[in-house]
């Protein structure tokens, strides 16, 4: 796939993220632009090719345009802007008596995504992606290392989707309209290994973090757990349970934190005490 030029003085900035920045068109306010940071060109490749698959699975997501380069050298990827759109995240930050119906909301939204089934030799295996991410690790030991591996074999096998980086900041509304966004670590796989990141960010996430990513002091992000958890896994089951069956699929997502922060993270490793005693 060619890389179509454009100018970005035809656009002006809107945020920035882990990865690179996002632009909205100056001229046609249906188009934004997500940018990677110098120096990657697969990457953005690689996560075109992916949102087509995705959109064409059906999941609401915005529609992805073309894969484009700028004169300086980054390259992006055009999509359909959803305008007027506001984050479940930024939501309940503004309206925070409203908390339980947002997370009501996203819990359906989930339940949705993972129903859908995939063409498996089309995505890859959520197993796969947690392999390569443990065997890169370098900060467990080689016995903890082989628990963890077990622990992820032993988990139910699945065909559903999984966002990937799931959480409230990922999903947006405008009207009645729902989408997921950002879901360039897409795959397939149990949807505990989704799940555990609605929980680590709302539960596991410290107070600072939780205010500058999420809008919102983490009292509230607490609260939008409790009322996500009886929606996604059903009103009969007590709270304390689904932590504890969740905990363990929160605290491996350290494997991809330690991996970008390049340092251990024991507030979510935590939560991997049971499987490696």
């Amino acid at each position: 796939m060619n890389a179509i030029p454009i100018s970005l003085s035809d656009y002006v900035l809107s945020g920035g993220g882990a990865n690179g920045e996002s632009y909205n068109h100056k001229a046609d306010p249906s188009v934004m632009l997500k940018l990677y940071f110098p120096g990657k060109i697969r990457q953005p490749l690689d996560e075109m090719q992916l949102a087509r698959k995705v959109y064409d699975l059906g999941i609401p997501t915005p529609e992805p345009g073309e894969y484009v380069v700028t004169e300086d050298g980054r390259y992006g990827i055009r999509f359909h802007r959803i305008v007027g759109k506001k984050s479940y995240a930024r939501a309940v930050g503004d309206e925070p008596q409203r908390v339980g119906e947002y997370a009501a909301e996203f819990a359906q939204m989930c339940l949705q995504l993972h129903a859908v089934r995939v063409d498996t030799t089309q995505f890859e295996n959520v197993k796969d992606r947690y392999y390569r991410l443990l065997e890169e690790n370098p900060f467990f030991s080689a016995p903890e290392k082989d628990k963890l591996g077990r622990f992820i074999a032993d988990a139910p096998d699945s065909d559903g989707a999984i966002h990937g980086d799931l959480q409230f900041g990922n999903a947006i509304f405008a009207g009645d309209k729902r989408y997921f966004i950002d879901l360039g670590d897409f795959c397939y796989g149990y949807n505990l290994f989704d799940i555990g990141m609605v929980y680590l960010c709302c539960c596991l996430s410290g107070e600072d973090f939780i205010r500058e990513a999420f809008h919102m002091p983490k009292s509230v992000s607490r609260q939008f757990w409790a009322a996500f958890a009886p929606v996604y896994f059903g009103p009969d089951r007590p709270l304390r349970d689904i932590d504890e069956e969740v905990g363990p699929y929160a605290g491996l997502k350290t494997l991809i934190i330690e991996r970008d922060t390049k340092c251990p993270m024991p507030e979510f490793r935590e939560k991997l005490i049971p499987i490696l005693r």
